[in-house]
């Protein structure tokens, strides 16, 4: 006969039981003891530990008692008591965002919004504006519970400002030198109505990135931007040759004005001199009339005959036949020595004979 041997299935099933025996074991024996205790010290720590929480650099935290603002944090670890007694909302205040008028930017293309960007001017022209706003959040309180959707909020006040002001001015003054005047103005007012509406957010930058008439008429609207361009250059290059011209002019002004005050002063002084000398010359004559108007005939002799031209003459009885031209007489004759002396000492002595 055959040795009897048992299954292997039931042998597994046994080990199976047993294992489950130990393990009711181990437990009855761990509840018996410190076990539920350590359990429940164990889930009360997790549980406080759960009020933990980190704020980020450039960033509050807002912590809320029974869902009322209870303190604000700064950036590191901090502690509020567990929810549902108290809650956190961290926002990130230092972030730049940005919103769009007048456009949409995609990942590679940017589309135009005409129901946002054509607005009418003052002068009832109609003008295609884009607007491009920077702005973060100031206040994370106002931000949160100060307005529904301040995100929605700062892009309807946006359009609002931008309409308001280019509403005021003209569609020439709006695309040309009034460009950076309406982008302030538009910042500014902007501004006034987020704080209005509490938003809790500030506008770091406004600016107008397309201000261009309707591209029906675009190219006639860019002639007339051009004109004016052209105009503001000659202006600038009038101005640039007054500046250039003016001050040369008034120079040359100063510089005759001074020539005529010196040859003034020197005229003057000649006067008072010929006046002293007539009246040296006065005293003389009063006292010895004869030999001063024989000298005087002498001097003006001696002064004007060297430049006249002179004759010699017989004797004032014969004709008048000039006999020797002593000007040609004086000139040499090529070839010809001159004589060392004076050149009408001959004829002067001629004359005199």
């Amino acid at each position: 006969m055959s040795e009897f041997r048992p299954r292997p299935e039931i042998n597994a099933v046994k080990e199976l039981q047993k294992g489950v025996e130990d393990i009711k074991t181990i437990v009855n024996r761990f509840f018996r003891g410190w076990g539920i205790g350590a359990v429940l010290a164990a889930l009360v720590i997790l549980y406080m530990l759960s009020g933990l929480y980190v704020v980020g650099p450039g960033e509050k935290g807002i912590v809320l008692l029974f869902g009322k603002v209870h303190s604000l944090t700064e950036p590191g670890l901090r502690y509020r008591l567990p929810k549902p007694f108290m809650t956190q909302i961290v926002v990130d205040t230092a972030k730049v965002r940005r919103a769009e008028i007048g456009f949409r930017s995609d990942a590679n293309r940017t589309r135009a919004i005409a129901a946002e960007s054509l607005m009418l001017t003052g002068d009832e022209n109609i003008v295609d504006v884009q607007l491009f706003v920077q702005y973060k959040v100031q206040d994370p309180v106002k931000f949160l519970f100060g307005c529904e959707n301040p995100e929605s909020a700062l892009k309807a006040s946006a359009e609002v400002a931008l309409r308001g002001v280019v509403g005021e001015n003209t569609i020439d003054y709006t695309m040309t030198r009034g460009r950076m005047e309406i982008q302030n103005k538009v910042e500014a007012y902007l501004q006034r109505l987020l704080d209005t509406y509490d938003t809790g957010l500030q506008v770091t930058q406004a600016r107008l990135l397309v201000v261009d008439p309707p591209s029906q008429v675009q190219e006639a609207f860019h002639d007339v931007v051009r004109a004016w361009e052209d105009r503001e250059r000659l202006i600038k290059e009038a101005d640039g040759y007054q500046e250039d011209v003016l001050p040369k002019a008034r120079g040359q002004a100063q510089q005759e004005i001074r020539e005529a005050e010196a040859y003034k002063a020197q005229r003057v002084i000649r006067a008072e001199g010929d006046v002293q000398r007539f009246a040296s010359i006065l005293t003389e004559y009063s006292k010895a009339p004869k030999v001063t108007r024989e000298r005087l005939y002498l001097e003006s002799v001696e002064k004007f005959l060297p430049k006249t031209r002179k004759f010699v003459l017989e004797s004032p009885e014969s004709r008048l036949l000039p006999l020797l031209p002593l000007t040609e007489a004086a000139k040499p004759v090529p070839g010809q020595t001159q004589p060392i002396g004076n050149k009408d000492s001959s004829t002067t002595r001629k004359g005199n004979d």
